[in-house]
């Protein structure tokens, strides 16, 4: 499967490719390394991608294949948009290994353990775009708020294993400790301790109400 990486041909191909563009980068002081690395990294990530095409059963393949594409974007970002660079630098890295975990989940529902990755570093992309565009942002809360997004995702999607029903107890845990940090941070959890108390103290009378019933 891979005796064209084999190929001294194709490697040498490549080095003079790397040779002309850094020639011409300082004959012509044109920037091109960054573009050369980014397309090397974009390439890296395809050939991961087909492994996987190519067989269905190497689904290991697209973490790699997401992540050098993600890495990839960087370098092409950092290189020809630098002022954007500190805004989306993390968003492709980390949003590419998320999405590399995504695609794992949909190439078997079985693997449901794969959404736990995908929702970790999806919700860390998000916040490293927040975090640039507001100053002051409190990234604590929607970082749990995020966990606990996933987690419900692991309990409501499909799994030949059948419904993951535990997942629950993470997802509102996680909610409820995200809701009282973003709501510290805003100075509302004078409000939201009361309400959780009194969504707590119904909760025990519902639940002795229908023992007793039963």
């Amino acid at each position: 499967m891979f005796k064209w990486l084999e190929s001294r041909v194709l490697w040498g191909s490549l080095l003079i490719l790397a040779g002309l563009v850094f020639l011409m980068q300082n004959i012509f002081h044109i920037q091109l390394g960054g573009l050369f690395w980014a397309a090397l990294l974009g390439l890296g990530g395809l050939v991961f991608i087909s492994v996987y095409l190519s067989e269905r059963r190497n689904w290991w393949a697209l973490i790699p294949g997401f992540t050098l594409l993600g890495v990839a974007a960087t370098v092409f970002i950092s290189s020809f948009f630098p002022r954007l660079d500190n805004i989306v630098g993390g968003l492709f890295i980390l949003g590419g290994i998320g999405l590399a975990f995504v695609a794992v989940y949909l190439t078997e529902r079985g693997y449901w353990w794969a959404l736990i990755p995908a929702g970790v570093m999806l919700t860390l992309a998000a916040i490293s775009v927040l975090d640039q565009l507001f100053s002051g942002f409190e990234s604590g809360g929607l970082l749990f708020l995020g966990l606990a997004l996933t987690f419900a995702l692991v309990a409501i999607l499909p799994n030949p294993q059948g419904r993951m029903s535990w997942a629950w107890i993470p997802a509102g845990i996680l909610a409820v400790i995200g809701l009282i940090i973003s709501a510290a941070s805003e100075n509302l959890i004078g409000y939201v301790w009361p309400l959780v108390l009194i969504i707590g103290g119904l909760g025990l009378i519902y639940r002795t109400w229908i023992s007793r019933r039963g």
